[in-house]
């Protein structure tokens, strides 16, 4: 009977130093597939996250403008087709006289 018991223990431990090394053996598999990782995303020279910010706010911004000039451009040519035909919605001008040149005789 102490034989059997003495075997197991022997059992349970090597059981116990296999969960152990498997344990150590995943962390070390994670810590080389992160170092992989970052190996492979350093090389493909992706964008970083205060660059994409940046670029994210230049483009929300033009938009904004786009948007803003889409409504006035609309209210001008709302303001430009209710006016009468031929008549005119800023001061009139003079037109500049012109300048006579003599011709030149031969």
């Amino acid at each position: 009977m102490q034989t059997q018991n003495r075997l197991l223990d022997d059992l349970a431990r090597v059981a116990s130093g296999a969960i152990g090394v498997a344990a150590g053996m995943r962390g070390e598999l994670e810590a080389r597939l992160r170092e992989q990782f970052e190996k492979i995303l350093s090389q493909m020279d992706l964008v970083g996250r205060e660059e994409f910010d940046a670029v994210k706010a230049m483009a929300a911004k033009a938009r904004s403008e786009q948007e803003d000039m889409a409504k006035r451009l609309a209210e001008l040519e709302a303001r430009l087709a209710a006016q009468p035909a031929g008549k005119s919605t800023g001061p009139a001008r003079k037109a500049a006289p012109r300048k006579r040149v003599p011709k030149a005789e031969p």
